[in-house]
């Protein structure tokens, strides 16, 4: 296991004012996505918000030995997952489980939703996800219909599709600190956008969704996007957008990692909805250099 720490320290010691900021953890080390180009971005999206002091924690290969991979989870307030690979140890999960049962925070990024099909408690963190094999033994697929999260009824297939990466408006679907302010349709840059996810389902706070398009190989419904998930005591934030560093420069995307992020670790949000965020028929780009 190897970690990489931030240099701005766990503690701010100014002189009687600055809050200390919050300990973060990414993971990242297996994944049939591009972690070394993306845990980079993550780590500066997170940290130019002054609120986060972030930490990367690198499984061994896939394939590799796992048996030193022991992330100390107590240590942080929030917990981001850019990984999607190898089965972790017994303890190291149980120990996860103990950390968000005891209200620890999670940020399920992209394919973290397709890890772990095993893992029942894992999958009742994110809610639903996909690719991992799962079939209607995980449980039913999901969509957006008749204003609330509905499932389909046990058809049979397996989880997990998405069409050509193309732009696509997100629409939010709830009041919640994280997408409070935000329009409520705006245009996200070229990714994928998933579709078919299973899961059980459960304490899910859908806060967007996108439309996914049959003419793109699309399921045809309003697919979950953005979701806030009750496990305990512990908060979820999962976001289904952000496959390379090109989709990661939207800022409808760094506005809402970063904002679910805050919440997943803290229960609030405090930070403003950025002038350049999408419009209803416009994306937005920020460099990230």
């Amino acid at each position: 296991m190897f970690i990489r720490s931030s240099c701005i320290g766990l503690f701010l010691l100014t002189w009687g004012a600055a809050a200390a900021p919050v300990p973060a953890l990414i993971i990242d080390g297996q994944n049939n996505h591009n972690w070394q180009e993306t845990t980079p971005v993550l780590k500066k999206l997170l940290e130019e918000t002054g609120l986060f002091q972030v930490d990367v924690v690198t499984s061994p290969p896939q394939g590799g030995d796992m048996s030193g991979f022991t992330p100390e989870f107590s240590n942080y307030k929030v917990v981001i997952s850019n990984y999607n690979g190898d089965p972790w140890s017994p303890e190291v999960k149980a120990a996860f489980e103990t950390y968000m049962r005891a209200g620890g925070g999670f940020v399920s990024y992209h394919a973290a939703d397709n890890a772990f099909p095993e893992w029942s408690e894992y999958n009742r963190m994110i809610g639903i996800g996909g690719w991992g094999d799962p079939d209607l033994n995980a449980g039913p697929f999901w969509f957006y219909k008749d204003g609330g999260l509905v499932f389909d009824d046990y058809s049979p297939g397996k989880a997990g599709n998405h069409g050509a990466r193309k732009p696509f408006q997100v629409t939010d679907r709830r009041m919640h600190p994280i997408t409070k302010g935000l329009p409520e349709v705006w245009m996200h840059e070229a990714d994928e956008l998933y579709s078919k996810l299973r899961g059980p389902g459960k304490n899910i706070t859908l806060l967007a969704t996108a439309y996914s398009d049959p003419g793109n190989s699309g399921s045809g419904h309003h697919e979950p996007m953005l979701m806030a998930i009750g496990y305990s005591k512990g908060r979820v934030f999962h976001t289904t957008m952000g496959h390379d560093v090109p989709a990661m420069k939207c800022v409808g995307f760094i506005a809402t990692l970063q904002r679910g992020t805050e919440w997943a670790a803290t229960g609030q949000v405090t930070q403003k909805v950025p002038a350049d965020f999408p419009t209803a028929d416009k994306v937005s780009i920020r460099p990230l250099q």
